[in-house]
């Protein structure tokens, strides 16, 4: 059997945090039609439910990303490298800001614009992580 390390444990709880930050928002997102015929209050419900494991899930994100790049050694990467890692920084930032104003959204446009652009942005990052994975 193969023997986990800090590396190992460092890229589980970052993969999870993704799982439950974009996943859920992919999820919720695809329920929120049908919730919304079970009762007008359905959708609201649900997410403030959802929000008590995203936001904890994206400080988990950010704090294993920060793990992650101490770990890299940055500096000694090549420009397309960290180029690619300031745009996941951007996008991430792009995905948390977004989602805070949708949890503060009041009209149907504002919930569904800001909520598709906090999804969207989240499977941005999803991808640029996979990509600097790659590397």
């Amino acid at each position: 059997m193969l023997s986990p390390d800090w590396s190992t444990l460092r890229l589980f709880l970052h993969v999870l945090g993704a799982a439950v930050w974009a996943g859920g928002q992919v999820t919720l997102g695809g329920l929120v039609p049908s919730l919304r015929r079970v009762s007008a209050d359905a959708p609201a419900a649900v997410a403030r439910a959802f929000a008590r494991l995203a936001w904890p899930a994206l400080i988990l994100l950010v704090g294993t990303g920060v793990w992650n790049m101490i770990t890299i050694d940055v500096a000694h990467k090549s420009s397309a490298l960290k180029a690619t890692l300031w745009v996941k920084l951007g996008v991430v930032a792009l995905s948390g800001l977004s989602a805070a104003v949708h949890s503060r959204a009041r009209s149907r446009r504002a919930l569904a614009l800001w909520g598709a652009l906090a999804g969207l942005s989240a499977l941005g990052a999803l991808f640029l992580g996979v990509l600097l994975g790659q590397s």
